[in-house]
C-alpha cells in the first residue's frame, strides 16, 4: 500500500471520529517549495461535509495523523492546506529499495491486459522521409516504448501506401526521363533518387498546363488534359489489371524506396514488427460493408453507393462504398483494421499516430468499427499531432521543398559537432569518439525537442537552439548524466550497501521524491499517450539533480556513509536519466 493511499484513509477515518462526516475522496498534492512539507492535504474540498475553520480543521487533522501514521514526522497549516513532513526513514527504505526492474517495467496493467498495435511512419513511396515524418515516427516508437513500459504487450506496425496515381507519377518520370539510372549507379539512396522524380513529374505537369492555357483551355481543363497525367493514369489503369511491365517496374522502384527508409529507421534507431501494404489491402473492406448492410449499420442510395448515417453522433453522412463498387480511403481502413486483429488475436486496441488534419477521420472510422459491433473498437485512439514548420516556413513535397529526413539530421550532428567544438566539451577524445558522441548528441537533440512538446500542439523547430547544453534540451540532460558516469568514475570505494543512519540533506530528500514518482510518471505517459510527460518529468529531475551537485558536497561529505549514499544518489539519478531516454528512443553518452 502506498503512503498517499495510507495518509487518505486515515484522513477519511479523522473526518469521521472528529467530525462524524464521511469523505468520498482525498485531495493530496506535492508540498509547494515555499512550505516546509512533503505532501499536503487541501482541506478546501472536505467543507462540502465538514463545517468549519480550515485552519482549525487542518490543526485537529494533522495531529491524528502524527500519532497514528508513523512515517509523518510533523505538520504546519497553511490556510487550508494541511502540509506533512514525511520522515526520512520512509525515504531511505524506499530509496535502499529501488530495483532494475523500476527502471524498466512496472508490472502488468490492471485496466487492459491484451496487446495494443501501435500504427507510425506509413509513408507514400514516392519520395523520401522528411521533417514531417521525424515528428510521426518519434511519437509512434516512443508511444510504444512507453506503453510496454507500463506493462503491456506492443505491436509496432506501419502501412506502406505504395499504390496509386502518385506512385505511378514517378515511376512514368523515371521511364521518361531516367535512362536506366539507379541507386547504385548514382549513389542517391533509393527514396531520394525516386523522390526526385516525383519532383520531375510535377514540374513537367505544370509547364504542359501552362501549355494548354496557352491554347485557350481553363485552368481546370488543362490539369485534367495534360499529356503526363493521362499518361500516369493509364500506367496506374495497367498496374491494376497486372500489366508484367508495369509491375515490373514499380516493384524495383518500391525496393530501391523501402532499402532508403530502412537506413533512415536504422540511423533514427526505430524498428517494426509487421508492415501492411495498400497494395495488399486496397481491396479489403468490400466484405465488411456488405455485413454491415445486411445489419442496418450502413443504407444504400438510389445510385448504389453505400453510406453510414452518423447524424446522430452529431457527425454526416460518410460514404463508405462508391456507386461502381470501389473503395474509399474509408473503406480500406475499416478493412485493415479488421485484418490486424485477424492477424494477431490478442490485440485489444490500436492507436493510429497520424497528423491532426485527419481528426475526422478517425473520428467516423472509430464509430463506423464500433456500429459493426467490435469490441475492440472501444480501444482506438487516434494519436493526433500537429505540424511542424521551420523558420523558413510551409514544406511541399511535389515542389521539392520539404525538408529531408536525412539532411535534417545530418544538419543536427554538423550542429552539435559546431557547437562541441565551440565549447571545447569533447578536446582529448579521438577522431572516433567525437563523431559517435556527436551523433548522440544530434540525434538527442532533435528527438528531445520534438518530444518534449505535447503532441498536440504545433512545432516551429530551430535546430540551434535544440542542440543548446542550457535549458530544456537533449543535450542539457545528456550531459547531466554524463556528470553522473564521471562521479560513479571517480569513486575509489565501496558503495553499494544500504545506507538507512543518515539524516538527509533537503536537496536529498528532494531528489529520492522525484524517484519516487517515475512509476507513476510512465502510466500517466502511456494513458495520455504523450512522451513530453517523460521529457519534462526527466528535464526537473535533473534541474534538481544540478541543485544539489551545486550544493551538497559529494565526496567532501562529513562522512563515509553520507560520501557513499550521495554516489548511491546520484547513480539512480544517472539509471531513471538513462531509462527514461530509452523510452524516448535517445542515447546517452558516458563522457562528453
Amino acid at each position: 500500500m502506498s503512503l498517499q493511499h495510507t495518509i487518505s484513509e486515515n484522513v477519511k477515518t479523522a473526518i469521521h471520529e472528529l467530525y462524524n462526516a464521511n469523505l468520498e475522496s482525498v485531495e493530496l498534492q506535492a508540498t509547494r517549495k515555499e512550505f516546509e512539507g512533503d505532501i499536503t492535504v487541501v482541506i478546501f474540498p472536505m467543507l462540502r461535509v465538514v463545517k468549519g475553520n480550515p485552519v482549525q480543521i487542518g490543526e485537529a487533522v494533522g495531529k491524528l495523523l502524527v500519532d497514528n501514521v508513523e512515517e509523518i514526522k510533523s505538520y504546519n497549516v497553511v490556510k487550508g492546506f494541511l502540509n506533512l513532513v514525511i520522515s526520512d526513514s520512509y525515504y531511505l527504505d524506499f530509496f535502499a529499495n529501488i530495483k532494475d526492474d523500476q527502471y524498466f517495467g512496472f508490472g502488468t496493467s490492471v485496466e487492459n491486459d491484451k496487446a495494443v498495435m501501435v500504427e507510425y511512419s506509413s509513408p507514400n513511396t514516392n519520395k523520401p522521409l522528411h521533417l514531417g515524418h521525424i515528428r510521426n515516427i518519434l511519437l509512434g516508437y516512443s508511444v510504444a516504448e512507453i506503453i510496454k513500459a507500463s506493462g503491456k504487450k506492443v505491436y509496432k506496425t506501419q502501412i506502406i501506401n505504395d499504390r496509386g496515381i502518385h506512385i505511378c507519377k514517378s515511376m512514368l518520370a523515371w521511364k521518361m526521363f531516367g535512362k536506366g539510372e539507379t541507386p547504385e549507379s548514382t549513389g542517391l539512396k533509393g527514396d531520394k533518387l525516386v523522390g526526385n522524380y516525383y519532383v520531375k513529374f510535377d514540374q513537367i505537369y505544370k509547364s504542359q498546363i501552362a501549355e494548354l492555357e496557352t491554347q485557350g483551355k481553363s485552368k481546370e481543363e488543362a490539369k485534367k488534359e495534360a499529356p503526363i497525367l493521362i499518361e500516369a493514369q493509364e500506367m496506374l489503369r495497367k498496374w491494376e489489371t497486372g500489366d508484367p511491365e508495369v509491375v515490373k517496374l514499380w516493384k524495383t522502384m518500391n525496393e530501391w524506396v523501402y532499402a532508403g527508409f530502412d537506413q533512415t529507421y536504422n540511423t533514427v534507431g526505430v524498428d517494426f514488427d509487421s508492415y501492411y501494404y495498400e497494395s495488399n489491402t486496397y481491396l479489403l473492406g468490400k466484405d465488411n460493408i456488405e455485413e454491415g448492410l445486411a445489419k442496418g449499420v450502413f443504407f444504400k442510395k438510389e445510385d448504389g453507393s453505400v453510406w453510414c448515417d452518423l447524424t446522430d453522433e452529431g457527425l454526416d453522412e460518410k460514404l463508405v462504398l462508391r456507386s461502381d463498387g470501389t473503395s474509399v480511403y474509408m473503406t480500406q481502413d475499416i478493412g485493415t483494421a479488421i485484418q490486424r486483429v485477424k492477424d494477431n488475436p490478442d490485440v485489444g486496441g490500436m492507436i493510429y499516430t497520424v497528423g491532426n488534419e485527419q481528426d475526422y477521420h478517425f473520428k467516423v472510422l472509430f464509430l463506423i468499427l464500433k456500429k459493426l459491433g467490435y469490441d475492440w473498437a472501444k480501444n482506438l485512439h487516434h494519436l493526433s499531432y500537429g505540424m511542424v514548420d521551420l523558420p523558413s516556413g510551409k514544406m511541399k513535397s511535389r515542389e521539392g521543398t520539404v525538408v529531408d529526413a536525412d539532411d535534417l539530421i545530418e544538419e543536427m550532428i554538423k550542429t552539435a559537432s559546431e557547437i562541441s567544438k565551440e565549447l571545447g566539451k569533447l578536446d582529448g577524445y579521438t577522431e572516433e569518439e567525437r563523431t559517435t558522441i556527436y551523433n548522440t548528441i544530434g540525434l538527442g537533440a532533435l528527438k528531445y525537442f520534438i518530444l518534449k512538446v505535447d503532441p498536440k500542439k504545433r512545432i516551429l523547430f530551430n535546430p540551434e537552439e535544440s542542440v543548446d547544453f542550457q535549458g530544456n534540451t537533449g543535450p542539457f540532460i545528456q550531459y547531466t548524466y554524463a556528470r553522473v558516469q564521471a562521479i560513479l568514475r571517480k569513486a575509489d570505494f565501496e558503495y553499494t550497501k544500504t545506507i538507512n543512519d543518515i539524516t538527509l540533506h533537503p536537496k536529498e530528500k528532494e531528489l529520492i521524491k522525484q524517484l519516487e514518482l517515475y512509476p507513476e510518471i510512465i502510466q500517466n505517459a502511456a494513458n495520455e499517450l504523450s512522451p513530453a510527460i517523460i521529457a519534462n518529468y526527466t528535464y526537473d529531475l535533473v534541474k534538481s539533480y544540478n541543485s544539489f551537485f551545486q550544493n551538497v558536497s559529494i565526496f567532501g561529505a562529513d562522512s563515509d556513509q553520507e560520501k557513499m549514499f550521495r554516489v548511491q544518489l546520484s547513480n539512480s539519478v544517472g539509471n531513471t536519466i538513462k531509462s527514461a531516454f530509452k523510452l524516448l528512443g535517445i542515447n546517452v553518452p558516458d563522457r562528453m
